[in-house]
């Protein structure tokens, strides 16, 4: 019997992709049906339905659901649920769609394909509800404002059925790994406790010593990579998985991280976001999801620890998967080493404490076992490169200091920057 968390909703996972067999003739009949075209984002949460991450959902939201998951964070039903899953449609092809029909469901931007809904309910949203409840905020510079205030008149909702998974289980061989797959990896490794951490960039060392103390606090990590849109500028997946990859080789004890990647867009709601992440993390198969500084933010839009506070909301069993808090990380020269905003290694006339310890201790503090001790030294003390200046190092051919991160990522970056010309 699995000793992993349970699947969401304490049920069995629920992948809403079609039997391989099926997919063929599945897709071929669909395209012969009336066709939806639906956003980045929504092809994105249709991908996280078809692998099962959205567990127990079996399609888009309908009204209750959706209002339900804006006011309370609560489906109809009662069952936990924090961010709507919706898609929606302009409104003269809402009116061309009869109830219970199925309609077929094609990326909008690539013209593919992708699968099914039975149109069970149509309804239009009150989008300052959803952007307040969810986002904090109706400012239209927020980009998943943005998002909800520019996504067509009419909500469908109703089941679906995935045919595709469009280009990642090809593009990301050997990274793209569905709920079902993690979680026998982590029982073939003999893994109950398993942290999930977070990722849309390449590693330096303050996210390596934040995945150092899940691995302390866990049997091993899910280092999880965002596949689907990012941002402008950001480091594209394959460059990440190469330089988590030189770092983990390197400097993990061997066997205590698994990298994965999964094709969701972000919206960044913050704290609502970091919810998600943590339910969905639980259908992988995840106890833990480390939650750092500004989780999923953009911008000021909310407090450094909003994401944290947030998770103290929640009712006894909203979520088997647990937050892991941590502190900002950074390398402290008065430190000797990497400290957290709640963690100091000040040595005095002694020696630094060394990697092990500062883990070892930094884990204490992250799981209430120890008092926090704030680093108590100067901003002058500590290694900080924003990512706009480490670009601008790269370009310049700059030295970006090992304190920042290890020479070998740093290799792999400069590659990366030198082919873009």
């Amino acid at each position: 019997m699995s000793q992993l968390v349970n699947p969401h909703g304490g049920g069995a996972l629920n992948p809403l992709l079609a039997p391989e067999a099926e997919r063929a003739a599945g897709l071929e009949r669909a395209k012969t049906l009336k066709q939806i075209p639906i956003s980045s984002r929504e092809v994105s949460d249709l991908l996280m339905l078809a692998m099962g991450a959205y567990t127990p959902l079996d399609g888009f939201m309908g009204h209750d659901d959706w209002r339900g998951a804006c006011v309370d964070m609560k489906l109809a039903n009662g069952l936990f649920w924090p961010i709507p899953i919706t898609l929606s449609s302009e409104q003269a092809l809402a009116d061309s769609i009869a109830d219970g029909e199925e309609v077929a469901m094609a990326d909008a931007e690539s013209g593919e394909v992708l699968g099914t809904l039975t149109v069970n309910e149509k309804y239009t949203i009150d989008r300052d509800l959803e952007c307040t409840s969810v986002f904090r905020t109706t400012d239209p510079e927020h980009p998943g404002v943005q998002k909800v205030m520019a996504q067509p008149a009419v909500n469908l909702a109703g089941p679906v059925v995935a045919y595709s998974e469009s280009h990642y289980p090809e593009t990301y061989k050997g990274l793209y790994y569905r709920p079902d797959e993690t979680r026998k990896l982590f029982e073939d490794k003999g893994w109950s406790r398993v942290a999930a951490f977070q990722t849309r960039n390449p590693m330096h060392r303050s996210h390596e010593f934040l995945a150092k103390i899940a691995v302390d606090v866990c049997d091993g990590v899910l280092i999880h990579q965002v596949l689907g849109a990012l941002k402008p500028g950001d480091i594209p997946a394959d460059v990440r998985v190469e330089a988590i990859d030189k770092l983990v080789d390197n400097y993990f004890a061997p066997g205590t991280a698994i990298q994965a990647g999964y094709p969701i867009e972000m919206r960044y709601a913050g704290p609502r976001e970091a919810l998600l992440h943590a339910l969905f993390r639980q259908n992988f198969g995840c106890s833990h999801l480390v939650v750092g500084r500004d989780h999923a933010g953009v911008g000021d839009y909310y407090g450094p620890f909003d994401a944290h506070e947030i998770f103290d909301e929640l009712s006894a069993g909203d979520l088997e998967t647990q937050p892991l808090k941590i502190d900002i990380t950074f390398f402290c020269n008065q430190c000797g080493g990497m400290a957290t905003g709640t963690t100091c290694f000040d040595p005095g006339d002694g020696a630094p404490p060394s990697e092990a310890e500062r883990i070892a201790f930094a884990a204490q503090v992250a799981t209430g076992t120890a008092d926090a001790r704030p680093c108590k030294h100067g901003p002058e003390t500590k290694v900080a490169i924003s990512g706009t200046r480490l670009r601008e190092m790269f370009a310049n051919h700059e030295t970006v200091p090992e304190e920042f991160s290890r020479r070998e990522v740093l290799d792999v970056l400069q590659a990366y920057y030198d082919g873009l010309g």
